[in-house]
């Protein structure tokens, strides 16, 4: 039996980016530094997805709202009034 620990999958993102992190520089400031941007990364990503799905719903909501507008085909069928006041 080995008496090593299973490593700790807690968190992979954090092991996966030690190595550039520590290449740009030393301390615990690089790695906040790093944080941050991946956290803006997954914000602006985030608001993308948010800006289609909010496109959307306003697509929907004109159709919906807006589709009593249109002329009803009773309507273009009428010919007895048409021309008089």
């Amino acid at each position: 039996m080995s008496n090593h620990p299973p490593p700790n999958s807690r968190f992979p993102i954090f092991r996966r980016f030690w190595k550039p992190a520590l290449a740009t520089g030393v301390g615990g400031t690089t790695l906040a530094i790093w944080f941050e941007e991946i956290m803006v990364l997954v914000a602006d990503v985030i608001g993308v997805i948010l800006l289609g799905i909010l496109g959307g719903l306003i697509c929907l909501f004109d159709h919906f709202v807006f589709k009593s507008r249109t002329p009803r085909r009773e309507d273009l069928q009428d010919t007895t009034n048409k021309g008089k006041k």
